[in-house]
């Protein structure tokens, strides 16, 4: 069964946190008779896929992959990882494991190994992809790309599809990492057209929006549930009206090997949730979930905001400004990816599950969140904003 806006939402815990914080019931219209006690829908259990596959997935044991290894046992696939064994090498101890360094071109490993199907998870780089394409010619019968939202050219757009333009680049063959940021986009692109001219009609591009939960180290869902765990004035982005979107990884691993199970092939948008979740609705199930709160949220304007030099996503996470030329950007049709049986599990858990993760760090990777405003920075610009709304 789809997962429902009422069962993404978690109605009754969301429900009350979003009122309790102030955010007012016209930002769920379709909750507020909703009961308040509402029990939570209970997972079911993992079903076993009606055809074992051998899986091979490039990568594994970062954020998504173990993920996406859980569950392909779960639904009785073999899996093989190939990485260079240092990132988690602990990890899996059953599973087999063939080791190779794609950055110097290093498949080995893979000599005259057969597959079902190819996920791979790390990739920016095109010749990365053109040499897997070309170690694993014939011997692959679907070879599913994890690229991402950002290989599109533009942003301006809400609601744009898969059909809109992707970016270009004039250095298609630039691997510097100092460039990785400025380079993501492009070369995902190309590294997407790598991957169907390796396997035309058996390729899968999965472009995934912002991807959170258990597991992630870059803490840009995860500071808002730590800020709002501490509490008291928050400086919140832009408006509780707002368009956000993410995915949980279990939810994106799950899509993946679904696809593979059910020979999808295609590009797909995968972000979430199945309809649009405002940034009031969003920190209102995290005010909700952690007992005792005393968290308020102050909201900044967008043009507070760019006078401050506060900047979206990085010091304020997840969001964007709902205009000009990231009007698009948290707002994807995922249209195509829900027909093909893209599911959500509900926020709440996301929430809870991220807190989770994040108590089990370490003292000192828990006081240095990578993203979010530093507390001093944000008690400067709160101070600011209240003097601005006195004037």
């Amino acid at each position: 069964m789809p997962t429902t806006r009422r069962d993404f939402l978690r109605t009754g815990t969301v429900l009350g946190g979003a009122l309790g914080a102030g955010l007012g019931s016209q930002l769920i219209p379709d909750l507020a008779a909703a009961a308040p006690s509402a029990p939570a829908p209970a997972r079911r259990p993992v079903e076993r896929a009606a055809k074992p596959l051998r899986m091979l997935i490039l990568g594994g044991t970062g954020f998504i992959g173990p993920h996406q290894v859980e569950y392909a046992q779960a639904r009785g696939h073999t899996v093989t990882l190939f990485n260079r064994g240092r990132t988690n090498p602990g990890l899996f101890p059953n599973v087999e494991k063939l080791q190779g360094d794609r950055a110097a071109g290093d498949y080995k490993s893979l000599a005259g190994r057969e597959f079902d199907v190819v996920i791979d998870n790390p990739t920016m780089y095109p010749r990365w992809v053109r040499e897997a394409g070309t170690a694993l010619k014939g011997r692959a019968k679907q070879f599913v790309f994890v690229s991402t939202l950002s290989v599109y050219a533009a942003n301006d757009t809400p609601w744009a599809d898969e059909t809109a333009a992707v970016a270009k680049t004039d250095t298609p063959t630039d691997e510097d990492p100092q460039k990785r940021g400025q380079l993501y986009g492009p070369l995902k692109a190309l590294s997407e057209q790598e991957a169907e001219k390796a396997f035309p009609g058996k390729a899968t591009i999965i472009r995934p929006g912002l991807i959170v939960g258990p597991g992630d180290l870059t803490d840009r869902f995860t500071y808002w549930p730590v800020r709002v765990r501490k509490g008291g004035e928050i400086l919140a982005p832009g408006t509780p009206l707002d368009t956000v979107q993410v995915i949980d990884a279990r939810d994106l691993s799950e899509f993946i090997i679904r696809c593979a199970e059910d020979g999808v092939v295609g590009t797909y948008n995968a972000t979430g949730p199945r309809s649009p979740l405002t940034m009031g609705e969003m920190l209102g199930a995290m005010r909700a979930l952690v007992p005792n709160s005393d968290a308020q949220f102050v909201w900044g304007d967008v043009d507070f905001l760019a006078e401050q030099k506060v900047r979206g996503w990085s010091d304020m996470p997840v969001w964007l400004p709902p205009r000009g030329a990231t009007a698009g950007f948290t707002r994807r049709s995922v249209r195509k990816a829900l027909d093909k049986g893209l599911t959500f599990r509900p926020l709440a858990d996301t929430i809870r599950d991220t807190l989770a993760f994040y108590d089990q760090q370490t003292e000192e990777r828990k006081a240095q969140l990578r993203a979010g405003i530093a507390a001093a920075r944000e008690q400067e610009v709160l101070t600011a904003l209240k003097a601005k709304q006195k004037a």
